[in-house]
């Protein structure tokens, strides 16, 4: 045997590549939804409480966010803003993007260590319709990961019909849900999430720096419903 055969043979076998479906339990979770009482985020907040997620409402107004949870039934509280986020394990953050700076600010303390997801679409309105805006940190997410420097920030749940979300007679929702994140233990939580709900599964996209053409899609996607009267959402092939 040669020196070179010698080597070969001492080198460890590689390790297999982990299985991308292979996702954690996230059964256990306790999740919050700030602007859990706008469309999306109530949406959001009664399809994962109807899988079996344990979920807090969050708003501006304890009796706003308890209004918003009595409706969704399911066994969804309502919380302030501020204890709504020190109850979650992980926090969705789905309030109008004319806020979305200031309400973060104001929650950075109650917001760190958590896991984070935005789901935040910065969109203009004229006479031709929506268009996307183009935040100064580069998008939504980047602004929160920006002002939330002690959380773990994601992105998701961008492309989601709220009129489907909250639709008690739809069982499952036929869509894809494109996950941005830095950390794949993080992703993978978010994708996880995504898959509680019956129809969805959680797709990872890349990195937060590419979360701007996933939020300016959703101008696409308003676009598609006004002209076919939809409700659209995405699927990603051959995956």
């Amino acid at each position: 045997m040669t020196s070179t055969d010698s080597a070969a043979a001492e080198k460890p076998a590689k390790a297999p590549a982990k299985d991308p479906w292979d996702l954690p339990d996230v059964s256990g979770l306790v999740v919050g939804v700030l602007g859990g009482t706008g469309p999306q985020g109530k949406g959001l907040a009664y399809r994962l409480a109807r899988s079996g997620q344990k979920v807090i409402i969050g708003s501006r107004a304890a009796e706003r966010a308890q209004a918003a949870a009595d409706e969704l039934g399911h066994g969804i509280e309502g919380a302030e803003n501020a204890e709504c986020a020190r109850r979650s394990d992980l926090v969705i953050v789905a309030v109008p993007w004319e806020g979305h700076g200031k309400t973060l600010e104001a929650l950075r303390e109650e917001l760190a260590g958590k896991l984070v997801v935005d789901c935040v679409n910065p969109l203009g309105f004229d006479k031709q319709g929506a268009y996307a805006l183009k935040p100064e940190e580069g998008s939504a997410a980047e602004q929160a990961a920006a002002l939330l420097p002690d959380s773990r920030v994601a992105a998701a749940f961008h492309h989601l019909s709220a009129v489907l979300l909250q639709d008690p007679e739809i069982e499952e929702i036929d869509t894809d849900v494109m996950v941005l994140g830095e950390e794949r233990a993080d992703v993978e939580i978010v994708q996880a999430l995504a898959g509680r709900i019956p129809g969805m599964r959680g797709i990872f996209a890349g990195r937060l720096r590419n979360a701007h053409q996933v939020e300016s899609l959703v101008a696409n996607l308003i676009s598609v419903n006004r002209r076919y009267k939809a409700h659209a959402g995405l699927r990603v092939t051959d995956v």
